[in-house]
């Protein structure tokens, strides 16, 4: 077929190194950004696939988020926004490993198994970070689609989560929301406005994707948001001293950046799919609030809200063995919010969201988000209408139907995460200080020990964390 020669003269311009094998896991394709060339190609050969089989448009983002600037990676992403189906990271493994001279034969066993009608029409979206090595790989990518006569919308640069929303606004035909980047900020500030009042904030953008975009937005936000945006990418190197995993991890502000005592801060990823905040206070001692306390604040927000609104619906918060055990103590036996133990990845956390009215989920490392099922959103909206609602539900189910426009509910967004928190502070009238006194967190330290470059495993007791990679 005509088709399957492009694609054979298109991968001779982009070959696999002999014997180098990457495996597709919860963050797609990570390593060096040298070794990637082919894996682009044929991630992009694939979300090509993908898209025929679904009928729907897939996207493809390429960036390794809070890894070091010279490494690079690409993650698929399904037409609902959220991550691609464990078969088919399945293919991307089976796909990025075949030699040069067997890659027809994997791609026409994927087509064979799958049962896809190649006349039928692709659409892939692609995006980008801002590492020096992006552009030619998205390049590889365009190249992959465009082989198998896919169509393309190459978004430049944007952060991890605006790609997920893209594609949902595309799939959803606009119910979601606009596919550009302008209908992001909108979308967002828009339901901000409506939820708060004038703030100050500290930002750390790990001289990533997330500081440019946040650079976009601020006209969107007006005064209501005062953002001080440093790590901005004018200068210093992606993540290194700085970012939220770095935040995390050496239990410490990020260097250029000049915090006053009890001054509220927040720090992104490199592809602004993560979020954490701190403070520090009047005796030097520096205040993390991770994932834990995140999850602890929106639930409990929602919470309250569900009641003020009269609406029987079930909200549950997902954690994975890594969540502190004080905040489920919290969740359960203060605010009496189901708390549910998966898997550690992000995948297992939606997947496990998804069986509840209301899941919030997120893990330490300041990933998560907030899904609200159909029955409940349909639930909402119809009380938002209903003019016998007294003030109080009106109140409380306007709130909540602002919330659900703020929310990025495809994938965690450092972006849509950092609006919400600061619009359930304002509305509830908390400091930071405030929000840290709900619990204590045990004792923790997570620790990286390198014990063989072979090796990983993670040891958890109790709320000592310690990796050994």
């Amino acid at each position: 077929m005509a088709q399957f020669e492009e694609v054979s003269q298109k991968s001779k311009l982009h070959p696999k190194p002999e014997g180098l094998t990457l495996q597709y896991g919860t963050a797609g394709f990570r390593t060096h950004a040298k070794h990637l060339d082919h894996i682009m190609f044929r991630m992009g050969l694939l979300a090509t696939l993908r898209s025929k089989k679904t009928k729907s448009t897939i996207g493809v983002m390429v960036t390794a988020s809070h890894n070091p600037e010279e490494d690079n990676g690409v993650k698929l992403i399904d037409p609902m926004g959220e991550m691609v189906t464990a078969m088919w990271e399945g293919y991307a493994t089976q796909l990025a490993n075949a030699e040069q001279d067997s890659l027809l034969k994997e791609l026409k066993d994927i087509i064979e198994k799958e049962d896809i009608d190649m006349s039928q029409t692709a659409s892939v979206y692609v995006g980008k970070d801002t590492r020096p090595s992006s552009a030619s790989l998205s390049q590889a990518v365009l190249d992959g689609v465009s082989s198998l006569g896919g169509k393309t919308h190459d978004y430049g640069l944007v952060t991890t989560p605006q790609l997920h929303y893209m594609v949902c606004c595309c799939n959803t035909h606009g119910c979601y929301g606009s596919p550009t980047v302008e209908g992001y900020y909108q979308k967002l500030s828009q339901a901000f406005l409506q939820l708060t009042q004038n703030k100050r904030l500290l930002v750390d953008g790990a001289n990533g994707i997330g500081a440019l975009k946040m650079r976009e937005m601020e006209p969107f936000l007006r005064s209501e948001l005062q953002l001080v945006l440093s790590n901005d990418g004018s200068s210093g190197k992606l993540n290194h001293m700085c970012g939220a995993d770095y935040v995390k991890v050496q239990q410490k502000a990020p260097q250029g950046m000049n915090i006053a005592v009890g001054e509220r801060c927040c720090s992104f990823d490199g592809d602004a799919d993560r979020i954490v905040y701190y403070y520090t206070d009047s005796k030097g001692c520096f205040h993390l609030l991770d994932g834990d306390k995140i999850a602890t604040l929106i639930s409990t927000y929602l919470k309250e809200l569900l009641t003020q609104a009269g609406l029987n619906l079930q909200i549950a918060v997902v954690q994975t063995a890594y969540a502190n055990g004080s905040s489920t103590r919290y969740l359960e036996d203060v605010m009496k919010v189901a708390v549910c133990c998966t898997k550690t990845g992000v995948k297992h956390l939606h997947h496990a969201a998804q069986e509840y009215d209301i899941g919030v989920y997120f893990e330490a490392n300041g990933h998560g988000t907030v899904l609200f099922s159909k029955a409940a959103q349909k639930q909402i909206q119809e009380l938002v209408k209903d003019s016998d609602t007294n003030d109080e539900r009106k109140r409380a189910v306007k709130l909540l139907e602002s919330t659900i426009n703020l929310i990025n509910q495809t994938v965690g967004d450092a972006i849509s995460d950092m609006l919400v928190i600061e619009a359930v502070l304002a509305i509830r009238g908390m400091s930071v200080q405030d929000w840290d006194a709900i619990y204590t967190d045990l004792p923790n330290r997570q620790l990286k020990v390198t014990v063989c470059a072979c090796v990983c495993v993670s040891v958890r007791c109790m709320s000592l964390c310690v990796q050994y990679i």
